[in-house]
């Protein structure tokens, strides 16, 4: 075995060992978690009031809110391939969080010069903003790490840097009590803002630090970073014809679309018992940011002591099947007591599996796949596929609604669906493992010959020599 590849000795061992880390992994894990928690940060620091604004015209303009969003990401996502094609990996994600933090500022600058020309209108075009916001931020991330970490480091450490996101998701709700009063709504756009500008730094830091399993490949990622981050290129539309091309990628869409429709679902059946609860905007988005508090605490508890082992010891299949069940388990738990409490120990076991295993197993899928995939098919599955599913299901709770279906009825639809959806997990799994090892050769054969080239070459040896 490697030496390079086991866990350091010294006082730090008891860690490595327990987060089955290796040492010249660390520094990378430690920038991209609190990366991660940068970008968390500032998402949770405008979710509740971006759920409290769309609430003002009532739960049926959400529905439409949602197919704006999904529009909105469809025309954003040609512009952000065209910027992948010609720009270097740093270059475009700095042009992507650049845009946003240029947005925060106009949004800041309208509420503090124009707050007369704020109304429900800017409610919406906020709401429909923050969703296209959310989803770009994010899967930037978690596309950089699928670039940077291998297929195995993957299933190993996506959970373990998660938690940054989810220590990131607790400390912006606290942050917003805190500085709400004193700054007043304005001022948390500008915060908000500010870590989105230290997440551009982080990521500048990430791609300084290659996390490689061995230090020759550590060393060469230092001294030939430029020469490996070369343009992608390609077509500005090619994220969406990959996703349609690859048998893979179209599975990984379907999961993804299935996934939110049904989290549709237990959103807006939360959204009817908030609005039955109180009619007060402020009322609300303290309801909704205590059930968000609450739940990344569960969060972290699974990050921290299961997903890691769990991906480990029975593969990406079944960590990828559990959200699935724990779905219709919690449906069926809904139909039989159709309380506000029940409500609220779904939502969170929901998120606490999605974001504590699922996420990062599900971001394990794109280690395997090319570069030009990991950032343009992501952005599309990422993007416009997980808004298409909550278009289908924010309209199909809609129609399921308006046809008089009472909690039982949407759970015997859910549960034919969370089946389908489990099983394209369990698909997965055995793909992605098909695909870490038909790549696995050939990653092994470029190091060798990366390390030749990195070796001084004598004055008297031959290229055949060096090939030798």
């Amino acid at each position: 075995m490697n030496k390079s590849a086991m866990p350091t000795s010294g006082r730090f061992r008891p860690l490595h060992r327990l987060f089955n880390l290796h040492h010249e992994e660390t520094w990378p894990v430690l920038i991209a978690a609190l990366f991660f928690f940068c970008v968390l940060t500032a998402l949770m620091l405008l979710r509740p009031a971006r759920d409290a604004l769309g609430m003002e015209r009532g739960i049926e303009s959400i529905r439409w809110l949602f197919v704006g969003t999904a529009l909105a990401t469809l025309a954003v996502n040609p512009v952000f391939g065209w910027l992948v094609s010609r720009l270097r990996r740093l270059q475009f994600v700095g042009a992507t969080y650049g845009f946003f933090v240029l947005s925060l500022v106009g949004f800041w600058a309208l509420l503090v010069f124009a707050p007369g020309a704020v109304g429900q209108r800017s409610g919406q075009v906020f709401y429909v903003w923050f969703s296209v916001f959310n989803l770009f931020v994010t899967m930037v991330f978690w596309a950089l790490l699928a670039d940077r970490f291998t297929s195995d480091q993957g299933k190993r450490l996506f959970a373990l840097i998660s938690v940054g996101g989810t220590l990131g998701a607790i400390f912006g709700p606290w942050l917003t009590s805190r500085l709400a009063e004193p700054l007043g709504t304005p001022g948390l756009l500008l915060v908000a803002g500010g870590f989105l500008l230290a997440s551009l730094t982080l990521a500048w830091l990430l791609m300084r630090v290659r996390p490689d399993s061995s230090a020759a490949s550590q060393r060469l990622s230092v001294t030939r970073h430029e020469a490996a981050d070369p343009r992608i290129g390609g077509g500005a539309w090619a994220g969406l014809a990959a996703v349609f091309r690859s048998r893979y990628l179209t599975a990984i869409a379907g999961y993804v679309v299935l996934m939110t429709v049904l989290a549709t679902f237990i959103y807006f059946t939360r959204l009817q018992m908030v609005a039955a609860v109180t009619d007060d905007t402020d009322a609300r988005a303290a309801i909704l940011g205590n059930i968000d508090m609450w739940t990344q605490v569960a969060v972290l508890a699974l990050q921290v002591t299961l997903t890691g082992k769990l991906i480990q010891r029975f593969g990406l299949g079944v960590a990828l099947a559990i959200l699935p069940a724990a779905m219709a388990l919690g449906f069926i738990g809904l139909a039989i007591y159709g309380s506000f409490v029940v409500l609220v120990l779904l939502e969170a076991s929901n998120r606490a599996v999605q974001r504590g295993i699922t996420r990062p197993a599900r971001e394990a899928l794109f280690t395997v796949v090319s570069r030009e995939d990991k950032y343009k098919a992501k952005a599309f599955v990422d993007t416009f596929m997980y808004r298409a599913g909550d278009v289908v299901g924010a309209q199909a709770e809609g129609v399921l609604g308006r046809l008089g279906l009472a909690l039982g009825g949407l759970a015997s639809i859910v549960v034919p669906l969370a089946v389908a959806w489990a099983a394209i997990g369990l698909w997965l799994g055995r793909a992605q493992a098909r695909h870490a090892a038909s790549a696995a050769p050939t990653s092994d054969s470029t190091l060798r010959k990366a390390s030749a080239q990195d070796r001084p070459r004598s004055p008297h040896a031959s290229p055949a020599a060096d090939e030798a």
